[in-house]
């Protein structure tokens, strides 16, 4: 009599678990990107306006070498007094626009022209960056 039992192995997979647990990780990628909000420099770049604008006073700019030193007007001066000749500018402006120039030189590390960034965004003030020289 051959009695014999079927032992046949069926080679199945079921998609559905593993296409829930897809889901819900892009539901919590897409829920987590969301929330983490960029930490970033807010750059000003130099454009092209269809206007013609003439300065009413003198820009301030501010010349940037390699080993750190800030130049105004070709005179050497330390970040404390450019920030405090960028207060005396903007209240001497009465709330008018101010803005300040930085033209780097090509070796310069970011640490320098970030720092004076960091003023001019302290005092509510545009900073254009030239190309490096």
């Amino acid at each position: 009599m051959g009695l014999r039992k079927k032992s046949k192995i069926t080679a199945e997979f079921n998609m559905s678990s593993l296409t829930d647990i897809i889901f819900l990780l892009l539901i919590f990628f897409m829920l987590t990107s969301s929330m983490v909000v960029p930490n970033a420099l807010n750059l000003k770049l130099p454009g092209k306006s269809q206007q013609n604008i003439e300065a009413q006073t003198k820009p301030f700019n501010v010349d940037v070498d390699r080993n750190g030193n800030y130049f105004v007007n070709g005179k050497r001066i330390t970040l404390e007094i450019i920030e405090l000749n960028l207060q005396k500018v903007k209240e001497n402006r009465r709330g008018g626009p101010v803005s300040v120039t930085i033209s780097p030189s090509a070796e310069v590390p970011n640490e320098y022209v970030v720092a004076l960034m960091d003023v001019a965004f302290r005092l509510e003030i545009d900073a254009i960056m030239t190309d490096p020289r």
